[in-house]
C-alpha cells in the first residue's frame, strides 16, 4: 500500500497533482488544457463542415463507473435537435465539472452524435488521521467535512486541511502542518490519510501593557484571559496564545475600565509578536484610559400608560454622585426589566441613554421605557437535550403555556433548571410568537455527564487510612431519576448501599424513593463493640411552598450489638444483644439559597422528627434542628454559619449506644468520630458511650487563592464548635464515668481544588478547647472524579 501525496494544482501539472491516474481521449494536448484552464472547447470532426453548427441527433458516454449515461446526459441540459454550437458545448462542460462528479471530462463530436468521456472522482472508502495526540479523533472527525462514501475531490480535501490547521491554532498549536495522501483501492475508491505534525503548543511568552497609568501592568494582568507561559500551568490552556482570545482580553480591558468609570478608555492596539524562536508570542495591549467619571443626573421616562418613571426609579442601582459603573447600568436595566415583566409586559425596552460631560466629568443617565403589549406565554421550546427527555426540562418550569408572562418566573426557571446539576449550561429567554400578544419561551439546555464516580480518603490516629467509594447516575435514563451504589471500607467499617429516587412519582411533584443498606461497624478501639445492621428506607417528598418541602419517611432495621470483649464498659456489655427498629419520621426543610450546587446568599434550615416503636422492639422519640446561612462579603467570598441541635428520648428504658448521638469527625473536625462526649474510664480503652443530646456550629469563609484563578483553588478558614451531654449511664455512673459537657472548640483551615479529575478538598483543624480523654483528628483529606 502507497500513500500519495496530495499538493495544490500548477497550471501545467493539473493531473500529476490530483495523485490519480487521468486518461485523456481523442486529442490528449487539448483535452489536457480543457482541464488546466477550465476553459473547454468541443473537439471538431474533421468529417462535418465547420461553416455551420452541427446538430446533435445522438449522445454516447463512455468511462462511466458508477453513474448510468442517462445521468452523465441529463447533466449536459442539451437535447437532439440542438446545434452544437461552441457556446452551447461549453457550458455544458461546465456543468459537468460543476456537479462534482468527475474530475476529467472531454466533449466532441463524431458526425451528429455528442461523445461525452467522463472521468468520475474516486468515492472515499474511508477518513483517518495520523500523528495526532493533542487531538483526538472524535474532535478531528466533527472538524471535516469528508466522509466515507462521499465523493472525493481536491478542492474539499483542502478545505478540510484548512479547518483541521484552524482546530489546531485555536489549541495554540500554530506550528502544526497536515499534509494529505491517498491509498487507491479498486472500484475507483480511495483511502483518505491526514498525515499530521502537531509540533509544540504556541505559547504567551510575556503580556505587556503601553499607557496604563491608573492600574499597574499586575492589576491588569488579572483582568484579562490569557496567562504567561509557566511550568505550573500545565492543567490550563490560556497560556497559549489564541487570537480569539486576545480580542476577547479587549473586551475584558474595556468593561474593567468602564466599571471603573473611565468612559473614555479605548484599547488602540493589540498586537502579538512570534518570538524570534518561533516557540512563543510577546502579546502587547496599548490602552488609553482618559479620565474618570461620576454619574450625573439619572432619570426614568416612562412611554407606558399608568407606570410613571418613579415608580420605576426604585429599582435603579446607579446613584447619582457614585463613580460610573456600567455593570450598575446593566443591573439597572435588568431589574426594570424584571419588574415590567412582573406586570406583564414582557418586551417593554429599557434604553439607558448617556449623557456625557467632560468639563464636569459626569454621566447623565435617563432610562427610557417603551410601550410593549401585555404578553402571554404560547409555545415553551425546548433544545439541546441528546439524553434528557422534554418532560424533565418541562416540569421544572415556572411558566406554562398559555400563562401571563413574568420575568420572575422565568429567572426562578432557569435557576431550578440549573439546580438539577444535569447541565453544564442553560438559558431560559423569551422570543416573539406567532401575534403581538403571544411569546414563545426558548430553554436552550447543554447537557453534562450525570454520572458520577466519588472516592473519600482520610487518616486518623487510630483507623489509619480509610476511604469510600460511590457510584451513581443523577439523571437515570434521562428521566431525571438518581440511581446510586455505594461502599465504604476503613479500619472500623464496613457498608454497602444502594438507593433509587423518582423525583416526580406519578409526574407530580411528588418525590419517592428507597435505601438498602448494610452496615459492619468495628468499634473496638472507640467503644469495645461491633455492630451489624441490615434494612431500608421508603421515602416521599412534597412542596409545601416555593421554598418549604416536607419529606416523610419508614424505616425499618435488624441490629446486633456483639463482639463486646470482658475488658468493655459495664454498661455496653449490659446492651449486647440484636434488637429491631420501626420507625416513622419527617423533615420540613424551608430553602432559600440563590443555588443549591455552589450557594452564596441565602440559608438552608431543617426540621427531623422520627418516633421508633409502631412494631420492632425499640421504643424512642428524636428531635433535630439545624440550619446554614450563605453571605457574601465580597466578591468571591462567603462566610457561611451552621448550627443544629438534637435529643432523643428512650421511651422503653435507656437509648441503646447504637441510637445515641456522637460527635466528631465531619461533625467537628479536628476531633475524631466519637472523639467528645461521656467516657468509660474503667474500661481498656476508655469507651465512649454517646449522648442523648448535642449542640453544634461551625463558621467557614471561602476566599480565593493568591493564585491565579485558573488554578481553581479556593482557601477557607473554619471554627468547629459542640456540646454533648446526658449519656444515660451519667446519672448513676459517679467518678467511672467522665462526663464534662463542656464546650468543645477547634480552628483550621482548608483549601478546595477544583481539578480535572472532581473536586478535592484537604484539611487541617487543631482543637483549642478539649478534654485529656478526647480523641483528635487532625488532617481529612478528600477527592471524586466524575464520568
Amino acid at each position: 500500500m502507497k500513500f500519495m501525496p496530495l499538493r495544490r494544482p500548477s497550471p501545467l501539472r493539473l493531473l500529476a497533482t490530483s495523485g490519480l491516474l487521468l486518461c485523456v481521449a481523442s486529442s490528449p494536448a487539448l483535452a489536457f488544457m480543457q482541464v488546466a484552464t477550465a476553459q473547454p472547447q468541443p473537439q471538431p470532426d474533421p468529417g462535418v463542415s465547420q461553416s455551420s453548427a452541427v446538430t446533435i441527433e445522438s449522445f454516447r458516454v463512455t468511462g462511466t463507473e458508477r453513474l448510468e449515461p442517462d445521468t452523465v446526459i441529463s447533466y449536459l441540459s442539451l437535447n437532439k435537435g440542438d446545434a452544437a454550437t461552441p457556446g452551447k458545448l461549453d457550458a455544458a462542460l461546465k456543468a459537468l465539472y460543476a456537479t462534482g462528479l468527475f474530475h476529467n471530462v472531454t466533449l466532441y463530436m463524431e458526425g451528429h452524435t455528442l461523445v461525452a468521456k467522463v472521468e468520475e472522482n474516486p468515492i472515499l472508502n474511508r477518513v483517518t488521521f495520523e500523528g495526532n495526540d493533542a487531538i483526538s479523533k472524535d474532535d478531528l472527525e466533527k472538524e471535516v467535512q469528508l466522509k466515507s462514501r462521499m465523493v472525493y475531490t481536491l478542492p474539499r480535501v483542502e478545505r478540510d486541511v484548512q479547518r483541521i490547521l484552524d482546530l489546531y491554532r485555536r489549541g495554540g498549536r500554530f506550528a502544526a502542518t497536515v499534509e494529505p495522501k491517498i491509498v487507491k483501492l479498486e472500484q475507483n475508491r480511495v483511502d483518505l490519510v491526514f498525515e499530521i505534525s502537531e509540533g509544540p503548543r504556541t505559547g504567551v511568552r510575556s503580556i505587556n501593557f503601553v499607557g496604563n497609568t491608573h492600574y499597574s501592568s499586575d492589576e491588569l494582568h488579572d483582568v484579562i484571559a490569557t496567562r504567561e507561559s509557566a511550568w505550573w500551568r500545565f492543567f490550563s490552556s490560556t497560556d497559549y496564545y489564541d487570537p480569539d482570545r486576545m480580542n476577547y482580553d479587549k473586551e475584558l480591558l474595556r468593561r474593567f475600565y468602564l466599571n471603573e468609570g473611565y468612559v473614555d478608555f479605548r484599547v488602540s492596539s493589540a498586537v502579538a509578536e512570534l518570538t524570534p524562536d518561533r516557540d512563543d508570542f510577546f502579546m502587547t495591549f496599548t490602552v488609553e484610559e482618559g479620565p474618570r467619571y461620576k454619574f450625573g443626573k439619572i432619570t426614568v421616562e416612562s412611554e407606558i400608560k399608568g407606570l410613571d418613571g418613579d415608580t420605576l426609579a426604585q429599582y435603579l442601582s446607579a446613584h447619582q454622585g457614585d463613580w460610573y459603573d456600567a455593570d450598575r447600568v446593566e443591573k439597572s436595566v435588568a431589574k426594570v426589566t424584571t419588574a415590567l415583566g412582573d406586570r406583564q409586559y414582557a418586551f417593554a425596552t429599557v434604553t439607558p441613554n448617556p449623557t456625557r460631560h467632560k468639563e464636569s466629568l459626569t454621566v447623565d443617565l435617563n432610562f427610557v421605557v417603551k410601550q410593549g403589549a401585555r404578553v402571554y406565554v404560547d409555545r415553551i421550546n425546548i433544545a439541546g437535550n441528546t439524553n434528557t427527555v422534554d418532560k424533565v426540562i418541562r416540569r421544572e418550569m415556572q411558566l406554562a403555556e398559555g400563562d401571563p408572562f413574568n420575568s420572575t418566573a422565568l429567572h426562578q426557571s432557569e435557576q431550578k433548571l440549573k439546580d438539577l446539576g444535569f447541565f453544564s449550561d442553560v438559558k431560559v429567554e423569551p422570543v416573539d410568537g406567532a401575534q403581538p400578544d403571544r411569546a414563545n419561551v426558548k430553554v436552550d439546555v447543554k447537557e453534562k455527564s450525570t454520572g458520577e464516580v466519588m472516592i473519600g480518603a482520610g487518616y486518623s490516629s487510630t483507623d489509619g487510612p480509610l476511604g469510600d467509594f460511590s457510584i451513581s447516575q443523577h439523571n437515570f435514563m434521562g428521566e431525571g431519576q438518581d440511581v446510586r451504589l455505594g461502599a465504604t471500607v476503613s479500619g472500623r467499617t464496613k457498608q454497602i448501599d444502594t438507593s433509587f429516587t423518582e423525583p416526580y412519582f406519578l409526574d407530580r411533584d411528588l418525590s419517592a424513593g428507597v435505601d438498602l443498606f448494610g452496615t459492619q461497624t468495628d468499634n473496638q478501639d472507640l467503644s469495645s463493640y461491633d455492630v451489624n445492621s441490615a434494612g431500608f428506607t421508603l421515602r416521599a417528598g412534597y412542596p409545601l411552598s416555593q421554598e418549604i418541602r416536607q419529606k416523610l419517611n419508614y424505616s425499618f432495621h435488624a441490629d446486633s450489638i456483639l463482639n463486646v470483649p470482658s475488658t468493655a464498659s459495664l454498661y455496653i456489655v449490659d446492651q449486647a444483644g440484636a434488637s429491631t427498629t420501626s420507625s416513622f419520621g419527617q423533615t420540613l426543610s424551608w430553602d432559600t439559597r440563590d443555588s443549591k450546587l455552589d450557594p452564596t446568599l441565602g440559608f438552608l434550615t431543617h426540621l427531623d422528627t422520627d418516633a421508633a416503636g409502631a412494631g420492632g422492639s425499640r421504643k424512642w422519640v428524636r428531635i433535630k434542628l439545624g440550619g446554614t446561612q450563605y453571605y457574601p462579603i465580597a466578591e468571591k467570598w462567603v462566610l457561611s454559619g451552621t448550627a443544629e441541635a438534637g435529643k432523643i428520648w428512650g421511651l422503653d428504658g435507656p437509648t441503646k449506644i447504637n441510637e445515641r448521638f456522637f460527635l466528631g469527625g465531619d461533625s467537628l473536625r479536628g476531633f475524631q468520630y466519637a472523639g467528645v462526649g461521656a467516657r468509660d474510664l474503667t474500661s481498656a480503652y476508655q469507651d465512649s458511650l454517646g449522648g442523648t443530646q448535642f449542640v453544634r456550629g461551625s463558621a467557614d469563609l471561602a476566599m480565593p487563592t493568591p493564585l491565579p484563578p485558573e488554578f481553581g483553588l479556593k482557601a477557607h478558614l473554619f471554627t468547629d464548635a459542640g456540646v454533648l451531654s446526658h449519656s444515660d449511664e451519667t446519672a448513676i455512673a459517679g467518678d467511672t464515668i467522665a462526663s464534662d459537657s463542656s464546650l468543645r472548640l477547634s480552628t483550621g483551615v482548608g483549601i478546595t481544588w477544583d481539578s480535572p479529575f472532581g473536586p478535592i478538598r484537604l484539611d487541617f483543624a487543631e482543637p483549642i478547647l478539649y478534654k485529656s480523654y478526647d480523641k483528635q483528628e487532625h488532617i481529612h483529606f478528600s477527592f471524586g472524579t466524575k464520568f
